[in-house]
Formats: C-alpha cells, sequence, structure tokens
C-alpha cells in the first residue's frame, strides 16, 4: 500500500483571532495579515509538488490555500467535512461574552467536556466527540487512493483547514484523549507535516509539527485550547 505524505495547513489570521473570537461555522474573511501568510505559505512550498489540495469550505481556508493552488494551476476540492467544529450560540463571541452569557456552555467549553452540545445560535453546535468522529472520518476518506492522482510508491496532498480540526487530527495521530488539554502549538498558517498508510499499526505518523520558519512573525495560537 502506498504511503501518502500530508501538509496540513491551518487558515491565516483573521480579525476574530485578532479579537479572540470563536469563528466555528460563521464564514470569516482573512485579513490582510492572513492574505500575505497565504503568500509566504505558497512561497515557502514552490516547486513541491502535490497530487491533489483539499480545503474547508469556509472563506478563511479557501483563501488560504488559492495561492498555493494557482501557482500549480490546481482546483480545490471543498469538503464541509474540514470546517471548524460548530459552536452554535458561541460563535461570534468572545470568550469573556461567552461566559457571560452562556456560563454553563462556557465552562464545559473550558472543561472540554466532550458531549455537551452548547445553546443553538445561527447554527446547531456539535459535541466535541461528534466533530472529532467527523473530522476523522472525512480526513480517512479524503486519503482514500480513488481521491488521488498520484501514482507509486508515494503521494503528496495539501489539506487546508482549521486549528480544531488539526488538534483532533493531531489527537487521532497520537491516540490522545479529546478531554485531555491540548499538548501541541496550532498556528495560523503554520505547516504540519504527517504520513498516512493503512497498512501501519498506527496508520497516521506525524513527522513534524507547527513549521512557522515561513512567517514574518509568530502567527497566532489557536483560541480553543
Amino acid at each position: 500500500m502506498s504511503t501518502t505524505e500530508i501538509l496540513l495547513i491551518r487558515h491565516g489570521e483573521t480579525d476574530w483571532n485578532l479579537e479572540r473570537r470563536l469563528q466555528g461555522h460563521l464564514d470569516i474573511q482573512l485579513n490582510p495579515v492572513g492574505q500575505r501568510q497565504a503568500e509566504a505559505l505558497a512561497a515557502s512550498l514552490d516547486g513541491v509538488a502535490l497530487d491533489a489540495i483539499f480545503c474547508s469550505d469556509l472563506q478563511r481556508a479557501q483563501q488560504t490555500a488559492a495561492p498555493l493552488a494557482a501557482a500549480r494551476s490546481m482546483k480545490l476540492q471543498l469538503a464541509a467535512g474540514l470546517r471548524e467544529r460548530c459552536y452554535g450560540a458561541l460563535e461570534g463571541l468572545r470568550y469573556p461574552e461567552a461566559a457571560e452569557r452562556f456560563p454553563e456552555a462556557y465552562a464545559a467549553l473550558k472543561g472540554r467536556d466532550i458531549d455537551v452540545r452548547y445553546p443553538a445560535g445561527k447554527h446547531v453546535a456539535e459535541t466535541m466527540r461528534e466533530f472529532s468522529a467527523r473530522v476523522v472520518a472525512t480526513l480517512t476518506a479524503l486519503l482514500d487512493v480513488r481521491n488521488l492522482s498520484g501514482s507509486g510508491d508515494a503521494r503528496r496532498i495539501a489539506i487546508v483547514t482549521h486549528g480544531g480540526v488539526l488538534d483532533c487530527i493531531y489527537r487521532f495521530a497520537h491516540k490522545l484523549p479529546l478531554d485531555q488539554p491540548r499538548s501541541c502549538d496550532i498556528f495560523n498558517a503554520s505547516i504540519n507535516r504527517l504520513r498516512w498508510n493503512p497498512e501501519w499499526p498506527q496508520p497516521l505518523r506525524v513527522d513534524a509539527w507547527a513549521d512557522v520558519a515561513h512567517l514574518e512573525t509568530l502567527s497566532l495560537d489557536e483560541i480553543d485550547q
């Protein structure tokens, strides 16, 4: 069975990242810093062959992936399953606002209660367990050989997505429980390198994590830790 190299990338910076607002499924665009990060990301991967570029269908991910795809004249393959976790009524709120308006939901968020569903807002919230299951199912489906154009013993793909998705994939690779505090950095426009081979005892392996050497300044860490 062939091995697939994965370049797992978090979207660039948004104004809501700066304001530390929960974005979730709300469709927020990159800010000018995020746009520069997307260009720097693409430049740092110049000459790196890709067999596919998969992307969340939210704007901040698509805008991050666009320069990478344009440089290769490749089409982005959008997947709603790569969206950030849906936080329901907490979306759009800063942490202090969430604590004031929805104290029980906020306590569950901070306590990493994996089965609590926050109150509905514009969207119906996902529990952490549901979110992780969705992410892992989406990842394994995308890695199906029928979705990839490469041949031979190795393929390389890029996946441009969100901080919470990266956290779920990191935990899946390391077999870490969802209720454990996060143990990895997750930066805007960071490159995380993994390998997948379903014949391995643990099919997903992390080779390198949180590479931001291509960025001018340190990018923001994921808000939901």
